[in-house]
């Protein structure tokens, strides 16, 4: 894709950017123009301790607020210059975190940003048809080389992650204690926003019972037979590993002959765990069977706590007639469900819980977000009405949902009801925030200057 003009580039990279600090909702991006270290004094329009903020500072911040979507161009001189201080207040804030991070030894590895530095280079690279293209571009925006670019972003980076640790660090040590909100500031803060408000998404919040199709018991026999003589070909000598790599239905462990690495309890199911806990470094388990099929355990550490071992996996094959017994299963809890058969026991019953199934989604879910197949189900029905659908389940076979709607609510404008806990701790944090930074400037030398004027189109750098 070409980028025949310096402002496009400007603005695709402004747009990679991350947010500058841990700053309160609605902050302007950071800049993402080079920092320039050799500006006249005149073109200093703050300092902060012996830190200086420069009008090249400014002038960039100010072409990054205009990349984002909501932003609202200044219509008079006046209110340009407002924006301006309000931009120059900003970055000392900034700048007194950063120096805030330094003096309690608050330090940033690079190891920490590299994936993230290294993700945005990938993601701008990949705007451009070569890397003669991508290099020719950032040099007529005057950014440098990608080495140098790449360099840049680090910086900003790390300025914004030391700002992030900081604040989290202060408000863990309570240093940053919460202030009093009143009811009327909280009105006056909801009413001030609510034309800038999306809509409010219709939502649902249900109960479910999900049946998964279970083998049959020729099946669950045939691969029961296949472990055992699996377990008879180990002990005859045959390496764990190989074994595994070949026979296991594990994807995730197979190819790593097995291992499951170090697992504290209950993170497997309790029949597993019986045995992955009673047994001793090199031991192997009989075949146990748990809800994912039949098993062969071997333990290969053991630390207080943890154990580390490797399994094999056979599970028994599900068919088409196993898919026809559960939705006769479901058909049939549906039918008891609305006969006034207890949720808690059916679920109990037939819930597939060895999949991590969820049997109750109690926090308003938006409509639009669910999968398609639940808002498909969901379409036209009333509270209370017991619903019966398919969703897609593992290795190709379906699962059966019977599910009722606990509450539904239309979409429309967020009311003051909707938001107020929410616009509450929003000026909470932004005011406790706001006054520790008032106590920063109190402690050290701040002076803000905009005397000469600043423009919105970038200084050419001396």
């Amino acid at each position: 894709m070409r980028m025949p003009h310096n402002g496009l580039l400007i603005a695709l990279l402004v747009a990679a950017m991350p947010l500058a600090a841990q700053r309160p909702s609605g902050s302007p991006l950071a800049t993402a123009l080079p920092r320039d270290t050799t500006v006249p004094l005149d073109r200093i329009v703050a300092v902060v301790g012996d830190q200086p903020i420069t009008q090249y500072d400014v002038q960039e911040r100010l072409i990054a607020m205009q990349q984002a979507p909501d932003f609202r161009a200044p219509s008079s001189e006046q209110e340009f210059k407002k924006m301006a201080l309000e931009v120059a207040n900003q970055l000392v804030d900034e700048e007194l975190l950063i120096q805030k991070a330094r003096q309690m030894k608050v330090e940033v590895n690079d190891a920490d940003l590299t994936p993230q530095v290294d993700k945005q280079m990938r993601d701008i690279r990949g705007r451009f048809s070569s890397d003669a293209e991508f290099r020719a571009e950032l040099t007529k925006a005057g950014l440098g080389s990608p080495e140098e670019y790449r360099r840049f972003l680090m910086d900003q980076m790390r300025r914004g992650e030391l700002q992030r640790r900081v604040v989290e660090k202060l408000r863990a040590d309570g240093k940053i204690p919460p202030v009093n909100v009143t009811q009327a500031e909280v009105e006056e803060a909801f009413n001030r926003s609510k034309g800038t408000l999306p809509r409010r998404p219709a939502t649902v919040t249900f109960r479910q019972i999900v049946i998964a199709p279970r083998p049959g018991d020729p099946a669950r026999a045939r691969a029961r037979a296949k472990a055992e003589s699996l377990l008879a070909e180990i002990k005859g000598g045959a390496e764990f590993e190989r074994v595994a790599k070949r026979e296991s239905a594990d994807s995730v462990s197979r190819e790593q002959g097995g291992d499951l690495g170090w697992a504290r309890r209950g993170t497997m199911v309790a029949e597993f765990e019986r045995w992955m806990f009673g047994l001793r470094p090199g031991e192997l388990s009989p075949v146990v069977e748990t809800v994912h099929g039949f098993h062969i355990i071997r333990v290969d550490r053991v630390q207080p706590g943890e154990v580390k071992s490797r399994h094999i996996l056979i599970r028994p094959a599900v068919d088409s007639a196993d898919e026809r017994r559960a939705r006769v299963e479901a058909d049939t809890v549906a039918k008891q469900w609305a006969a006034g058969v207890p949720f808690d026991t059916l679920a109990k019953l037939h819930h597939d819980f060895a999949s991590g199934e969820e049997t109750s989604l109690l926090t308003p879910l938006p409509r639009d977000s669910m999968p398609a197949t639940y808002q498909d189900a969901f379409a036209g029905k009333k509270l209370g009405e017991t619903i019966t659908f398919e969703i897609a389940g593992p290795l190709g076979h379906p699962k059966f949902v019977v599910a009722q709607i606990l509450t539904m609510e239309a979409g429309g404008e967020y009311t003051l009801r909707d938001l107020k806990e929410r616009v509450r701790q929003q000026l909470v944090d932004e005011g406790s925030y706001r006054r520790f930074l008032d106590g920063l400037r109190k402690e050290t030398f701040v002076r803000i200057r905009l005397d000469a004027p600043v423009s919105a189109a970038p200084a050419a750098k001396p």
